[in-house]
């Protein structure tokens, strides 16, 4: 399945954003780029002042600010912490962000809170609970939320009941109303992981998803590879199979929001500039 080609003279507007973080606020004030989002994540801004909540109101008041948060565990058992949810809905009030997202992933239970995006088991039982968390969150803040699939080192047991992954997370915007994160990254990162190809199994699970399914946003990131396995670090440039899912993705479902990731290792704010034009460029093709 392919897009018809861009007609002659006509641009695609830039549809590329890029994560924000605390290195890199000086010279993206003092640079001002032209860009359509920045993401940060929630959970940095959750004081009630100080100097990161104002350069957030700052970068604001310049280009428009999508949340991403790590700490919301969507698919524990234990529920939500509710103490978390009041500051993100405060957050929220305060900011007016464009999107807010965060991920299919588990961390509260037995009284403590792991410090990781843990994964959750693809079982009907699984998806009721992610459902009635994700539907408590969008009536608090009064928004649709953005799920995140994400990069496992651990999975469950296959069960009898266990459902194909791209259709838990069809299943999961169907019946609460979400919309989708598809961060492409970790498809290539868990394909790796289980020894299958980086292109095409990630390319095949984007179809299985669905051509109309709701994909909000996409992400990107490098990923690390050691001896024994592959990391989502975020912390080099896009590495060449994640740009080839992506162009499959945006062959699918057409130009998405999409965010470069750069988290650990940070390069001067002109690479990253440099990666999102690249996004930028592949959906023109």
């Amino acid at each position: 399945m392919t897009r018809p080609a861009v007609p002659e003279g006509f641009t695609v507007p830039a549809v590329t954003g890029i994560g924000l973080r605390q290195p890199h606020y000086a010279a993206f004030m003092a640079q001002r780029p032209v860009l359509p989002f920045v993401e940060v994540h929630s959970e940095n801004f959750f004081g009630d002042g100080g100097a990161a909540l104002q350069v957030l109101n700052d970068v604001r008041e310049q280009v428009d600010v999508s949340l991403h948060g790590v700490g919301l565990a969507l698919g524990s058992a234990a529920g939500l912490d509710p103490w978390h949810l009041d500051r993100l809905a405060r957050l929220v009030e305060r900011i007016d962000p464009l999107r807010v997202s965060d991920h299919a992933s588990f961390a509260r239970g037995l009284g403590h809170h792991a410090n990781d995006l843990l994964p959750i088991a693809f079982t009907p039982a699984s998806l009721d609970l992610l459902v009635a968390n994700v539907q408590r969150v969008q009536d608090r803040l009064k928004r649709p939320l953005g799920v995140e699939n994400l990069s496992a080192y651990l999975r469950f047991d296959d069960a009898p009941e266990a459902m194909p992954e791209p259709r838990f997370f069809a299943e999961l915007a169907r019946r609460s109303g979400c919309w989708l994160l598809l961060d492409v990254n970790n498809l290539v990162v868990n394909a790796l992981n289980a020894g299958q190809d980086p292109v095409a199994a990630p390319c095949a699970w984007i179809d299985a998803l669905g051509v109309d399914a709701p994909v909000g946003e996409i992400h990107l990131a490098g990923y690390a590879e050691t001896p024994d396995l592959v990391i989502d670090d975020h912390g080099s440039r896009v590495k060449p199979p994640v740009w080839a899912v992506y162009a499959h993705a945006v062959a699918r479902f057409g130009p998405r929001p999409t965010l470069v990731e750069w988290d650990t290792d940070l390069p001067t704010l002109d690479v990253l500039l440099h990666e999102a034009a690249e996004a930028d460029r592949l959906c023109v093709r």
